[in-house]
């Protein structure tokens, strides 16, 4: 179980990705969903694309965030997003990208400018 702090953190960096989002032309339109088979961190629109977002942030010099999405849990991003497309019939028509965002943020919450890397169809 994760604590205070890192849920703290990970909110921020979440906030961090939907502001860069928006900053960029998407529109957010979920954050944090959580399903039985997973979670998606935030799902955004841009045009006719539906980005499922999995933030990744890092502090220090760990793994790129890329790296961090195993196959185990790009499948629990897969499941989550078609209960949530079953869910939501409406949405069927857009092309879906499983994106990552790493924010970079070496002194966490403190940090000045955290860095920002997108990565659009991260995985399939």
């Amino acid at each position: 179980m994760r604590n205070d702090v890192d849920r703290r953190l990970g909110a921020w960096g979440e906030a961090m990705a939907a502001q860069w989002l928006m900053q960029h032309g998407y529109e957010v339109l979920e954050h944090h969903l959580t399903f039985r088979e997973g979670e998606i961190d935030l799902l955004a629109r841009k045009g006719r694309v539906l980005a499922v977002v999995e933030v990744k942030l890092r502090t220090g010099s760990f793994a790129s965030g890329r790296e961090a999405v195993t196959r185990r849990k790009q499948e629990r991003i897969r499941m989550a997003m078609g209960r949530y497309l079953a869910q939501h019939p409406e949405m069927d028509s857009y092309y879906i990208s499983f994106d990552v965002c790493q924010i970079t943020a070496p002194q966490g919450m403190q940090t000045k400018r955290p860095g920002v890397m997108y990565l659009e169809n991260a995985f399939y």
